[in-house]
């Protein structure tokens, strides 16, 4: 049993509600793998009987009162069901679906008699009807999280805010603060502890995943799922609303709520009152001024994490780490802005958690002190920079030479997308001769990459002729070029071209793409062309 549950026990005995020797009785509980494998048999059973129910039915459930009367009875003998005591689990999963049937019908007699507002108002109070009646801590989570998104809709649709980004943020926060407000309630009454507690788990989880929408998708989440327009919130404030009293307003508010989480956090840890966690939490609250959202999931953190909740602690630095991931994918700042932000963030947090380990090595007796470039560490440190740098410098001394040896080729481009919401502006390269159908399958090489054979005119524009081999001699004109393996395909060299943002309009005039290849196949694209072959300068007017 968690501690949380053993706080709110102690706290009913010390209230009077429970006597002096109550325990928590565990003899209940059932394994969930047994648990799991009954509510899939139970779901099995009951979804085919609730369908063939309402094939039967037809159209009565859908005029009049019809889906008020089904709906609640249904709903009620399903809580009755799971309120009666020594419950067998398949009896009690088969309640399950019925408890869902019933919510839904009378959400469809809400929706279609009632407004926007008033539907999931009255779904809401439901929802925390049943979820007092039914004393599963299990199912009153999930209801928990149902309650929240219902009071986000309430919210959402009475207010008409020309900014929906503003309107979102608001609500989420106001979800927070109803969370924060039914902890310090839970201290007061004991005997909605246990109610509290699980409905406040639901809640607080729905809360964090809208946070983590409205702050996008997170760093490399792009790449496998696409680009798309949600988790703007960012984008208002440095956009149209940039410098407004509002977009002022929410990046002041997630600075503060860093600093009260950060107070929150001293309070129960005194260890926190040093120089480095301030100094910790000083870059965070710099971060919220860009990434607003970050604010509230670093209080919902710090609340949790203070008071042992730690799977919802845990769950709170997952959103935070989504958060900041979310910053790579906010096109208001060019890349390289962002870059220096965070690395200037990271430099300041490793220069202070150097200067807070000096103490150490300064009280170390100076017959035994060793300098301090001496040391494992920095010796560690000094190796991997001086490998990095020779591995670094080799690559770009291969490639100056195979610019300066290699012989120049243009290959024609098909038309092209010149923006990217993934990595910034850059240009997806599509080659006009290159003919996937006539590649070998990938998996079929094993790690050989295939050449080509091209013939190159007077201009040293070439044509693509297909897979070369090796027993059939060069001519004059002709050129070898090697593939290299992207996605699953074979490309040639590569399959973009990145620039700087805002110069998408001068690189839309590319029509070929610039080569320097070696004899035996080895290339690299040095650049893009227009249709006269001029080389196209990212300084160009």
């Amino acid at each position: 049993m968690n501690t949380a549950a053993h706080t709110s026990l102690q706290k009913a005995i010390d209230a009077g509600v429970l006597p002096a020797h109550a325990t928590l009785d565990d003899t209940h509980s059932r394994p969930w793998p047994v648990v799991l494998l009954t509510a899939l048999g139970a779901w099995f059973a009951a979804i085919p009987l609730l369908i063939a129910v309402g094939l039967l039915l037809g159209d009565v459930l859908l005029r009049g009162a019809s889906p008020y009367v089904v709906g609640a009875l249904v709903l009620a003998a399903a809580v009755v069901v799971m309120r009666a005591t020594e419950l067998p689990i398949f009896v009690e999963q088969l309640a399950v679906p019925a408890l869902w049937v019933g919510a839904g019908c009378l959400g469809f007699g809400a929706y279609r008699d009632l407004s926007d507002v008033l539907a999931p108002g009255l779904l809401l109070l439901i929802t925390l009807g049943v979820a007092w009646a039914i004393d599963k801590a299990w199912l009153r989570v999930i209801l928990g999280a149902t309650a929240a998104s219902l009071l986000a809709t309430v919210l959402l649709k009475s207010w008409h805010w020309e900014q929906r980004h503003t309107a979102a943020l608001l609500v989420l926060h106001g979800l927070l603060a109803l969370w924060l407000l039914a902890l310090w309630l839970q201290e007061r009454q004991p005997r909605a502890a246990a109610w509290i507690e699980a409905m406040g788990t639901g809640w607080l989880l729905t809360t964090l995943v809208g946070l983590c929408a409205l702050a996008g998708k997170t760093f490399l989440l792009g790449a496998a799922l696409g680009s798309n327009e949600v988790g703007e919130v960012v984008g208002w404030l440095m956009d149209d609303e940039r410098g407004s009293w509002q977009a002022n307003a929410m990046q002041l508010g997630g600075c503060t709520l860093v600093l009260a989480g950060a107070c929150v956090g001293a309070l129960a840890w005194p260890s926190l009152r040093k120089p480095l966690p301030l100094l910790v939490v000083g870059v965070v609250a710099v971060l919220a001024w860009f990434m607003p959202v970050l604010g509230a999931v670093m209080l919902a953190l710090m609340v949790t994490a203070s008071t042992q909740r730690w799977r919802l602690a845990a769950a709170c630095g997952v959103a935070a780490c989504w958060v900041l991931g979310g910053f790579y994918y906010q096109l208001q700042w060019p890349l390289a802005h962002k870059a220096l932000l965070l690395a200037a963030m990271g430099a300041g947090l490793g220069v202070a958690t150097w200067w807070a380990q000096a103490p150490s090595a300064i009280q170390t007796p100076a017959q035994h002190a060793e300098p301090l470039w001496r040391t494992p560490q920095a010796l560690s440190l000094l190796a991997g920079g001086l490998l990095t740098v020779l591995v670094a410098n080799g690559a770009i001394w291969q490639k100056e030479g195979l610019i300066a040896n290699g012989t120049r080729m243009y290959v024609a481009l098909q038309p092209v997308d010149p923006r990217s919401l993934m990595q910034g502006d850059y240009m997806q390269l599509r080659f006009v001769s290159l003919d996937s159908t006539q590649l070998p399958v990938l998996d079929n090489m094993t790690g050989h990459r295939p050449t080509l054979l091209a013939t190159l005119d007077a201009r040293g524009v070439a044509t693509l002729k297909g897979v070369h081999t090796s027993t059939v001699p060069l001519q004059p004109n002709e050129q070898l070029v090697q593939l290299t393996p992207k996605d699953g395909q074979w490309v040639l060299v590569t399959d973009a071209w990145f620039f700087k943002e805002g110069q998408a309009a001068r690189w839309q005039a590319a029509k070929f793409g610039e080569f320097r290849v070696l004899p035996d196949g080895r290339a690299l694209l040095v650049g893009l062309a227009d249709g006269l072959l001029r080389p196209i300068h990212a300084d160009m007017p």
